[in-house]
């Protein structure tokens, strides 16, 4: 039965039954008219994918001289879809017909739909169920190219004001930062509370700047990712231990592990705890920066006396990294939203707290960028939980992945990753199963190849320390 169609109840015909037949067909023709006046297409399929009736934006945008000519066909026919490399999606990677099979809800601005005659249009679509599993699906979506034009135009304003105004605030930073320094300027204690305010404004309005030059390359595509593989243990150990400082000056304890035991605020710890090493394919840099945020934020939004707890563990085929703390909490309202652009809990509790409201969406899209998911855990006054899912390697799959890092920075101009690749695993083949690192490499300024050569100390370490 189509969404349009009603059939009257009751037997033997009657006024009143003549009457909802009446009203069925004008509702009916009204559904018509105002589908047949919109400027978005609109698609009503069956459940086998059917076209059973198309408007007349449907068949402008996908080609077609007359909205009757889809009905009948496949809508796969019709409601062709392209990636942004302009790859045409096939049916099995296709999210729009995996909706329609499921009968699920669906909705993308990230495809193009390409018409009959090979235009492409980028569109914001969605998917419909009108009911259970035999009812019709519809199928909506709309032109979106003056959208990107102006979020692009945005997208430029916003960078190239960050970066022309990034410039005199650092020269601002830098030069309170001398007036503040007792070998370079002598102050009276009154003055230097008076810098120290503005300095400290100084280097949140960098970090404004900084984090708006960061979402406009996001948001333009401008960020490649560089996977290096990396011990995650020992790499979130380290990164987390930049921040002990400011959890001292603010006085909180601080604990490193899987059951956030075993390190004080010193990163000394009190109990003997041998952490299992796992291995993942990361941004050094993503995964920095990453880390950087949830634990500014942990120090941030808990009180004097909290707790912070960093760890890292395997979960299965992924790595999963957790920041908590006893801070001040979420609200189930907001919990939805924190990870959006812009967004900030408002709330008598963070009014004096500054922020963004940038660097969770930050954290959000390097992490996704590098095949991951971030989300969070919270109530309201009893401290939350972030969590970073990675997918995770195996040791063998991190020392093949080292050796060929190694050899690709080794080799010459104008060599192919993939010689590079071969010829690591041929080393490592040649080597035998008993091999645990790689021979150290030439020193480089490259910080993926730092790290990966004091991971591989840490690594013969453990090791040693085990046995």
């Amino acid at each position: 039965m189509g969404i349009f169609s009603r059939k009257p109840k009751g037997g033997s015909p009657s006024a009143d039954q003549a009457q909802v037949v009446q009203n069925a067909q004008a509702q009916a023709v009204l559904a018509e008219t105002v589908l047949n006046s919109i400027n978005d297409g609109v698609v009503i399929i069956d459940a086998k994918g059917m076209i059973k009736m198309m408007n007349p934006a449907a068949a402008r945008m996908t080609g077609n001289a007359s909205p009757a000519d889809g009905v009948g066909l496949s809508y796969l026919s019709i409601v062709r879809l392209e990636n942004g490399e302009g790859m045409q999606l096939p049916d099995a990677n296709n999210p729009m017909a995996v909706a329609v099979t499921n009968n699920t809800p669906w909705e993308s601005r990230e495809f193009y739909l390409v018409t009959l005659q090979g235009s492409r249009i980028p569109v914001a679509i969605s998917m419909t169920p009108s009911g259970g599993r035999g009812a019709d699906r519809i199928i909506t979506f709309r032109d979106i190219t003056e959208e990107l034009k102006k979020e692009g135009e945005q997208t430029e304003f916003i960078s190239t004001a960050s970066h022309e105004m990034r410039t005199p605030v650092a020269s601002i930073e830098g030069y309170l930062g001398l007036a503040l320094n007792p070998q370079t300027a002598t102050i009276d204690e009154r003055a230097r509370q008076y810098l120290t305010e503005a300095h400290n404004a100084s280097k949140h309005l960098g970090k404004l700047f900084q984090d708006l030059l960061d979402v406009t390359k996001l948001d333009d595509n401008r960020v490649r990712v560089h996977l290096v593989p990396v011990e995650m243990v020992s790499f979130v150990r380290e990164t987390a231990q930049r921040q002990i400082t400011a959890m001292n000056n603010k006085g909180l304890e601080y604990s490193f592990g899987m059951s956030g035991r075993g390190s004080g605020v010193d990163g000394q710890g009190t109990e003997a705890q041998i952490d299992p090493l796992v291995y993942a394919m990361i941004d050094v840099d993503f995964m920095t920066e990453i880390l950087g945020n949830l634990i500014e934020n942990a120090i941030k939004y808990t009180e004097q006396g909290g707790k912070i707890w960093v760890g890292v563990r395997a979960d299965g085929d992924n790595v999963l990294i957790n920041v908590t703390d006893t801070g001040i909490g979420i609200s189930p309202d907001n919990l939805t939203h924190i990870f959006q652009k812009f967004y900030r809990v408002d709330n008598s509790a963070t009014r004096t707290i500054g922020g963004t409201g940038l660097g969770l969406y930050i954290v959000k899209e390097r992490t996704e960028a590098m095949g991951g998911r971030v989300w969070a855990e919270s109530a309201f006054s009893e401290g939350s939980t972030f969590y970073v899912s990675l997918p995770r390697i195996s040791e063998m799959e991190y020392q093949r992945q080292k050796q060929v890092l190694a050899n690709t920075q080794m080799m010459p101009v104008g060599t192919s990753i993939s010689a590079a690749a071969s010829s690591s695993a041929d080393a490592l083949l040649s080597r035998g199963t008993q091999s645990t690192a790689p021979s150290a490499t030439p020193a480089s300024s490259n910080p993926s190849a730092e790290m990966l050569a004091r991971q591989t100390t840490t690594s013969q370490n453990s090791v040693s320390n085990i046995q």
